[in-house]
C-alpha cells in the first residue's frame, strides 16, 4: 500500500485530514506548526491514534512518517 493510500484510509475511517492530524498534534503537545518536537516518540504517537482514532499499527506510523518530515 502506497503513503498516500494509508493517509487516504486513514481520512476515510476517521474523517480527519492530514493537516487535521497536524493541529491535533500540535494540540496534545507532540509537535510545533505540524512538525514533531525533539524527543517524542513513535510509541507516544501511535498510543495516542490507537487509543483516540482505532488506528491500526501501520496506520498511526503513517501519521508518525508524516509529522515526522519523513513523508509529505
Amino acid at each position: 500500500m502506497s503513503f498516500q493510500a494509508y493517509l487516504d484510509n486513514i481520512q476515510k475511517k476517521t474523517g480527519k485530514s492530514p493537516e487535521d492530524f497536524k493541529k491535533l498534534a500540535d494540540g496534545k503537545g507532540f509537535s510545533e506548526k505540524g512538525k514533531l518536537k525533539p524527543g517524542v516518540k513513535a510509541g507516544e504517537i501511535v498510543a495516542w491514534l490507537k487509543a483516540d482514532f482505532e488506528l491500526g499499527h501501520g496506520h498511526a506510523m503513517a501519521i508518525y512518517a508524516l509529522l515526522s518530515g519523513k513523508k509529505e
